[in-house]
Formats: structure tokens, C-alpha cells, sequence
């Protein structure tokens, strides 16, 4: 599993009791982002649609959401491994973007990548292991680069991690078969597209940071063009002049979340969000009661790791403290309300 900003690694093991407790059996992961949540749902049976508007989040619910491991021939994925791992490196994009514009990889890993990602399309495009494939790439690079687990930024000096050879390795795919949709939260649950789950989880975004600009990277990756870029970090110009998400900008952001909290067709809601976002636990609980039953659980954590180390500037130059070190996470929960007790006394926490 990738290095993530949004990740809910700590949170996981709630997310799961909670799962279990409610008794569902189909599941929608709206914001899914690495698909942490979605593979957990999916490893405890149940039928999950895993959606984003990212590229590289696609990939990963393909990867791990929708194949089916036991339709995988491990040998065939053994041996197309093993064959892009020997490829020799050849200079292309990643090479000079990534490398020597900025300095995400070193040289000798970005020439790999360019290789094995050419390999890709030229060889395994038309094959089902393709998204296993080219996870396995990002994960491999992932394990390779030089930065504090986002793409806004890379270290003045070369991470120790980044002194590796890039290798590959199988991915852990999971048995049974789920959705990957790409797509506007929103959009969709206005769409009514989506169809209908016993269980939604619902992660939104905290604040302007679009995490298309946070792995920039991984979104070349997956679209394999060559955009034009800006910046030290060399992020694609789509991030800068596209579109700003409604999630992203704190005027839109409470009415959009509201109304896919709103919308969303389950018969029980899961909402995380946490205490340094644009909405306080009131507010919180207040967009949910349309939803039923609401009952909130806190958990305190360490914050990520790079809001940890202290403010740099663009040339790896300290420039400031961070000002905590923990946060609380808000885990609200919406519907039925036997339902919702049965869930909360599964976990426990503060309430």
C-alpha cells in the first residue's frame, strides 16, 4: 500500500468492526483513494463499489476491487513480473521530469520506470493483469522515492529509501469481485447512478488540496502522456488550471457534502472526517440527522508524518513549526438506530 495523506491505515480496524456489526453485505467507498477501506470491506465478503475522480484511484479499485484473485493464474502474474523487473532502463519522461527537473527518483529508478511503463502499453495492454501490473509499478515506486508520502514536494537530500533498486512485487489481490467507478461524488449521487448499499463510507476531502496535485505522479503514471508541467514539483497543468472540486473550497464544500450525505442511497452511513477540516463535529452531526439515528466516535492520532516534521520551503529549507502533533478523528454514524447502536458497541471509544 502506497504512502498516503487521506490514508485510514489507523482507522481500519474501526471501519472493520463497524462493517461487521451492521451486518451488511454490499458496500460503497466513495471517496476510495488507495482503496485501503474498499479492500477491507471486500476481504470481509461483501459486494463494494469503490469510486474517485482520480486516475490512480481507478487503478487501484480495478486492481483490488474488481479482479477476483481466483481468476488470476499466479504463474502467468509470476512470470509477466518478473519479465518487466528485468527489463533495462530506458530514458523517457519519468526520467527527465522526475528525476532531473525535479528529483522524486533517482535516475537510475525513474530510466526503470520509463521502461517497464512503455513495456505496459506495448505488451500487456489488451491482458487482464494490466492494472495489477501497473499498481505493482507504483507501488514499487512508491518504495523508491524521495519524499514525505505526497507529491507537493520532495526532500533537499535523497531520501535513505530512495538509495534502492526499483523492484516489483505481486500485489495482494483478494478474492471476489467488486466496482470501480471513476467519477464526481457528487455528480453521481445526484445521477442516482450509483445504485443502492447497506453500507455507504464517505471520506471527503479536508481541505484545498486536491490529492490529483498530492500524487501528480501516479497520475502520469496511470494516463502515460506527457503534459506539460509547472512548478518545482513539475505538477500537471490540468491540476492548476482544471476545475476546482467542490470538496476542495470551503465555501462549496459544507452544501456538496451535505447533499451527497444526503443523497446517497444505503440504509446506514459511515463518516470520517477529522478536527482540523472547514466543519466542526456539530456540523457534523448536524448534515447527518437526515440520515436518522446519529451517534459520533473520536479517536485521537498522530498526524502525517510530513505536517510533523516541520514547515520547509521549496528548496528543502525549514521555514517554520508545525504547531501539534495530534488530531482527533470524527467517525459519525447515520441511520437506523438499533442498527447504529449494535455498530458503536462493537468498537467502544469515546462517544
Amino acid at each position: 500500500m502506497i504512502k498516503y495523506l487521506g490514508s485510514k491505515r489507523r482507522l481500519v480496524p474501526v471501519l472493520d468492526a463497524l462493517c461487521s456489526a451492521s451486518g451488511a453485505a454490499t458496500a460503497l467507498d466513495l471517496f476510495t483513494g488507495t482503496t485501503r477501506v474498499a479492500q477491507t470491506f471486500k476481504h470481509r465478503g461483501l459486494k463494494v463499489t469503490a469510486v474517485d475522480s482520480a486516475r490512480y484511484a481507478e487503478l487501484f479499485a480495478l486492481c483490488y476491487v474488481t479482479i477476483d484473485a481466483q481468476e488470476i493464474d499466479p504463474d502467468e502474474l509470476a512470470t509477466a513480473l518478473a519479465y518487466l523487473d528485468a527489463l533495462p532502463g530506458e530514458e523517457g519522461y519519468v526520467t527527465e521530469v522526475f528525476c532531473r527537473q525535479a528529483r522524486f527518483f533517482r535516475p537510475e529508478n525513474g530510466c526503470r520506470i520509463d521502461a517497464i511503463r512503455k513495456s505496459l502499453d506495448a505488451d500487456f495492454a489488451s491482458s487482464p493483469l494490466f492494472p495489477v501490473l501497473l499498481t505493482s509499478l507504483i507501488e514499487a515506486a512508491d518504495r523508491v522515492d524521495s519524499t514525505t508520502g505526497q507529491q507537493m514536494a520532495y526532500l533537499k537530500q535523497w531520501a535513505p529509501r530512495a538509495q534502492r533498486d526499483l523492484e516489483l512485487r505481486r500485489p495482494e489481490l483478494l478474492s471476489g469481485t467488486g466496482r470501480a467507478i471513476r467519477g464526481d461524488a457528487l455528480a453521481l449521487v445526484r445521477e442516482g447512478s450509483l445504485g443502492s448499499f447497506d453500507l455507504a463510507y464517505i471520506d471527503p476531502p479536508y481541505n484545498r488540496h486536491r490529492y490529483t496535485a498530492n500524487y501528480h505522479v501516479w497520475e502520469t503514471l496511470v494516463a502515460w502522456d506527457t503534459p506539460e508541467y509547472y512548478g518545482v514539483a513539475c505538477k500537471r497543468t490540468e491540476v492548476r488550471d482544471g476545475p476546482v472540486n467542490v470538496f476542495n473550497r470551503k465555501a462549496t464544500m459544507p452544501g456538496a457534502l451535505a447533499e451527497v450525505v444526503a443523497g446517497v442511497d444505503a440504509d446506514v452511513v459511515v463518516l470520517s472526517y477529522n478536527d482540523e477540516s472547514w466543519l466542526n463535529r456539530d456540523e457534523l452531526e448536524s448534515l447527518c440527522r437526515v440520515r436518522g439515528e446519529v451517534q459520533v466516535m473520536v479517536f485521537e492520532q498522530d498526524r502525517y508524518v510530513g505536517a510533523r516534521i516541520g514547515i520547509h520551503g521549496p528548496d528543502g529549507t525549514r521555514v517554520g513549526d508545525v504547531s501539534h502533533t495530534r488530531n482527533r478523528e470524527y467517525v459519525v454514524l447515520a441511520g437506523d438506530g438499533a442498527r447504529i447502536s449494535r455498530m458503536t458497541a462493537a468498537v467502544g471509544g469515546s462517544v
